[in-house]
C-alpha cells in the first residue's frame, strides 16, 4: 500500500501547485466484511477529481457527496457507510474525511524516506460516531518526526479520540534479470501493482530503459559488480535471461542475497542442471540459498504466453510475501481479509 500513499501525496502536491484544495477520505474502522481493509484512502479535489479508492467503486459516490461540507467548512467529519443495506458486503465502514494541505517540509521528508527505503507511519484520530469535529485528522510519522496533514489538526488536540495506526514498508521492488520479450511483460504487470522495477541486462543485449515500459531503471553491471545490498526483504528477484551460463553466473553473484522472493524461469530439468553447475563452482553454497530458489517460477495456472506467465510469477511472489498458500477464495473459511 506504500505506492498508494505515494500516489496520493504526489497528486495532492500537484493540486496544490494548481491552487486546488483537497480532502482525504480514510477508512478507519470496519464492522463485518468489506471489499478492502481499513487503511485504504482516496482524495477528492474541490472540482470533483478523484484519485484512489476505498472499495470496488460503490462507496466513493457517497464519500464525494459528504466531502462537500468539508470543503465548505474546513472541518473534518466521520461518516458511516452500511454496505448491508446497499451493496450486500455485510460491512459497516467508518470513514474519516478531512481537509489536507501538505507543507514542503513534509513532502521533502517523505521523498527522503522513500529514497532511503525506511518505514513510515500514518495515524488517524477520530470519534466513533458520525460527527463533525475539528479535533479529528491524520498525522504522518517520517524519520521519527510527526507532521500534520492539515494545519488545524495536530498532536496537541488528541485526548480521547479513537485512533487507527498503520506502518508502511518501503516500496516493493522487483529486479528482473533478463531483457527478452517476457521480461517486458513482467515489468509492465509489476508496474500495475505499484512496484519499483529494475531491469538487469548484460551489456551485450544493447537494451535501454525505453524498451521496458514501467521500469524505474535499467542497469548492466558485470557479474562481480552486482550490488546485493539493494535487494532487501521488500524485494523480489526473477532470473529470466534464457541463458544457462548467465543464470549460473547471476546466481553465484546472488549467493549472499536473501530477498523476499527469488525465482528462475525454465523447466525442472534446467533447474537441476543450473544448480548442479552452480555447486561445481561453489561447493560451499548454503542449502538455505538453494531452497529459496523458486524454479520453475510461477504458480500452476496453465499459463502459456508471456503475459499469462507474468501473472503466474506475480501471483507466486504475492503468495510468498503475504505468507499465503494459494487457494480459491470460495474454499476459504471466514472473512476474505482475515
Amino acid at each position: 500500500m506504500t505506492h498508494e500513499v505515494q500516489l496520493l501525496l504526489e497528486t495532492i502536491k500537484s493540486w496544490q501547485q494548481l491552487g486546488k484544495r483537497a480532502v482525504l477520505a480514510s477508512v478507519v474502522a470496519l464492522e463485518g466484511q468489506s471489499y478492502r481493509r481499513p487503511g485504504v484512502r482516496m482524495i477528492i479535489s474541490e472540482d470533483g477529481e478523484q484519485v484512489g479508492a476505498v472499495s470496488g467503486g460503490c462507496v466513493e459516490q457517497e464519500i464525494v457527496r459528504q466531502a462537500q461540507s468539508v470543503f465548505m467548512t474546513g472541518i473534518s467529519k466521520i461518516m458511516t457507510y452500511d454496505g448491508r443495506l446497499r451493496i450486500g458486503c455485510d460491512g459497516i465502514l467508518s470513514i474519516l474525511i478531512e481537509p489536507v494541505f501538505l507543507e514542503n517540509a513534509l513532502l521533502n521528508e517523505f521523498e527522503l524516506v522513500l529514497a532511503s527505503r525506511q518505514k513510515f507511519g500514518i495515524s488517524s484520530f477520530y470519534f466513533p460516531v458520525p460527527c463533525v469535529n475539528k479535533n479529528m485528522g491524520s498525522l504522518i510519522i517520517l524519520n521519527n518526526r510527526t507532521f500534520s496533514l492539515y494545519s488545524s489538526f495536530s498532536a496537541s488536540v488528541i485526548t480521547d479520540q479513537k485512533s487507527f495506526k498503520q506502518t508502511f514498508e518501503p516500496l516493493f521492488r522487483l529486479f528482473i534479470f533478463g531483457a527478452e520479450h517476457d521480461a517486458v511483460r513482467l515489468c509492465q504487470a509489476a508496474k500495475q501493482l505499484g512496484w519499483e522495477v529494475t531491469i538487469v541486462a548484460s551489456a551485450d543485449e544493447s537494451k535501454s530503459c525505453d524498451y521496458f515500459p514501467g521500469a524505474t531503471s535499467l542497469i548492466a553491471p558485470s557479474f562481480g559488480d552486482i550490488d546485493i545490498s539493494l535487494m532487501d526483504n521488500q524485494t523480489a528477484v526473477v532470473l529470466m535471461t534464457h541463458s544457462f551460463t548467465k543464470d549460473v553466473q547471476y546466481l553465484m553473484a546472488l549467493t549472499d542475497c536473501r530477498p523476499a522472493y527469488l525465482g528462475m524461469v525454465g523447466s525442472l530439468q534446467r533447474r537441476e542442471r543450473v544448480i548442479s553447475t552452480l555447486l561445481e563452482y561453489r561447493p560451499d553454497i548454503s542449502i538455505e540459498f538453494l531452497e529459496q530458489i523458486h524454479s520453475p517460477a510461477g504458480l500452476n495456472l496453465g499459463a502459456e504466453n508471456a503475459s499469462e506467465i507474468a501473472v503466474s510469477i506475480l501471483a507466486e511472489i504475492l503468495s510468498e510475501v503475504n505468507h499465503k498458500v494459494p487457494e480459491p477464495l470460495r474454499n476459504k473459511v471466514g472473512s476474505i481479509h482475515g
